[in-house]
C-alpha cells in the first residue's frame, strides 16, 4: 500500500495503528497536539486484556516489550464495604489475563517502536474539512496544514476529525471522578496502604465509591467517584486544595478511616475529571478517505476496556489496510463494521452504574461471580 496514512493523535490507539502500518511498510505520519512525549503525565495503571489489548500488541510485534513493563502482583483485588469490612481479598497468582502496566510505559514502548519523525509533536488541530474524492485538509493551530487521502481520527473524546463523519458529541454521564495520590504509602500512609493491598481496591456504594491502585514506587492512585451534576462540582473551589479535599471527604462521612484517608491524606491537590460518553451504539455511514478509532469513535463510561479497545481498533485497522492495499474503502468498511459491533457489545457488558442501588460491595462481588471473574 502506497497511500500515506495521516493519524491525528499519539495516544495508544493511534500509535498502535502507526506501528502495525510501519511493520507492513505503509507510510504513516502521526500529528499530536502535545509538545513532546513528556509534556504531561500519562495517567495510571491499565489492565491489558488477553482478549483485546494483548492481541493488539501481538499484531504490533511488541509482546516481549510488554512483558518487560508488567507490574507483578498488581492483579490482586480487594473489595471493601464502606465500614472497612473486607468482603473479597483475591491475590495475584500470576495466572490472570489482565496484567497491569503504567500507561506512560506502554505509550513509550509504542513510541520507541516507530522510526524517528513518525510523530510530529506540537501540532494541535484547529479544523478539518473535506476536499472531495476522499481527500481531506487538516489545519493546525500554528496556521500550517496537510492534505491527505487517508485520515484517521485517533484524537480522543473531543475529536476534531469526528465532525467529518458524525454530528454526535459527548455528553456528561452524571458522574465525575476526583483523583488523588498518596506517595511512599507503606512508610507514610500505612493504614491506607494496608487497605489497598498489593493491587486494586474497590469500595462501592450507591452514588459514592472509591477506587485505588498501587502503582510503581509505592504510590497509591485514588479515584473518588461521585454521581452529581456538573453544577454540584462547580460550587467547589478546586483551586483551594484544602477546601476541595475537605468537601469531597465530607461525602464519605461515616466511612472507615482507612478509606477516607485515601482522600484526606492526599499528597497532591485533588483533580476533578468529569466523565463523558458518546451515544450508545454510535456509528456513521461510510465516508471515503476518513475513519475513527478509540474514544473518538466510541467514548464510553469507564469500564476497564477503553485503552484495550483503542489499541485493538488500531491493530485491526492497520491489518485491514495492509491486507487490501488497492482497496482502501473495502478495508475501511470491514474495519468499521467490526468495530461498531465490538464497541456496542462492550457497553452492554458494563458493571452496574455508581448510582444503582446494587452498587455495593456485595453487589459487586455477585457481578464478578456471574461473569466468572
Amino acid at each position: 500500500m502506497h497511500t500515506p496514512v495521516t493519524i491525528i493523535g499519539a495516544g495508544l490507539g493511534g500509535l498502535t495503528l502507526a506501528r502495525v502500518l510501519h511493520i507492513h511498510g505503509v507510510p504513516v505520519t502521526v500529528y499530536e497536539a502535545e509538545s513532546s512525549p513528556s509534556a504531561r503525565a500519562q495517567g495510571g495503571l491499565l489492565d491489558i486484556h488477553d482478549y483485546n489489548g494483548q492481541l493488539a500488541l501481538k499484531a504490533a510485534g511488541l509482546m516481549d516489550e510488554f512483558h518487560a513493563i508488567v507490574l507483578e502482583g498488581r492483579q490482586a483485588l480487594r473489595v471493601l464495604d464502606r465500614d472497612g469490612t473486607v468482603l473479597l481479598d483475591q491475590a495475584d497468582d500470576g495466572m490472570g489475563g489482565r496484567p497491569e502496566v503504567q500507561r506512560g510505559d506502554l505509550r513509550q514502548i509504542l513510541l520507541d517502536s516507530l522510526p524517528a519523525g513518525t510523530v510530529r509533536w506540537g501540532h494541535k488541530v484547529s479544523r478539518t474539512r473535506a476536499l472531495g474524492k476522499g481527500r481531506h485538509e487538516v489545519t493546525f493551530a500554528d496556521g500550517g496544514s496537510v492534505v491527505t487521502s487517508l485520515l484517521v481520527g485517533a484524537d480522543g473524546a473531543w475529536s476534531r476529525v469526528r465532525p467529518l463523519l458524525s454530528s454526535a458529541v459527548p455528553e456528561y454521564i452524571g458522574k465525575s471522578v476526583v483523583e488523588t495520590y498518596l506517595f511512599d504509602a507503606r512508610t507514610r500512609h500505612p493504614a491506607a496502604a494496608k487497605a489497598v493491598g498489593g493491587g486494586m481496591l474497590i469500595a462501592p456504594s450507591p452514588g459514592r465509591e472509591i477506587f485505588a491502585h498501587r502503582e510503581k514506587d509505592d504510590a497509591l492512585h485514588v479515584y473518588v467517584g461521585l454521581s452529581e451534576p456538573l453544577e454540584w462540582f462547580a460550587a467547589i473551589d478546586f483551586a483551594d486544595a484544602a477546601t476541595a479535599t475537605a468537601r469531597i471527604a465530607q461525602e464519605f462521612d461515616g466511612w472507615a478511616p482507612e478509606l477516607t484517608m485515601l482522600i484526606t491524606d492526599s499528597d497532591v491537590a485533588p483533580v476533578l475529571r468529569p466523565l463523558y460518553a458518546l451515544p450508545t451504539g454510535h456509528r456513521w455511514d461510510r465516508v471515503p478517505g476518513v475513519t475513527l478509532l478509540g474514544d473518538a469513535a466510541h467514548l464510553a463510561a469507564p469500564n476497564g476496556e477503553g485503552a484495550n479497545l483503542a489499541m485493538l481498533d488500531g491493530a485491526e485497522l492497520g491489518t485491514a489496510l495492509a491486507a487490501h492495499p488497492d482497496e482502501i474503502e473495502t478495508a475501511l468498511t470491514g474495519y468499521e463494521q467490526a468495530m461498531f459491533r465490538r464497541s456496542a457489545e462492550t457497553v452492554t457488558d458494563e458493571m452496574p452504574g455508581t448510582d444503582y442501588a446494587d452498587n455495593t460491595a456485595q453487589g459487586l462481588i455477585s457481578f464478578f461471580t456471574e461473569k466468572g471473574q
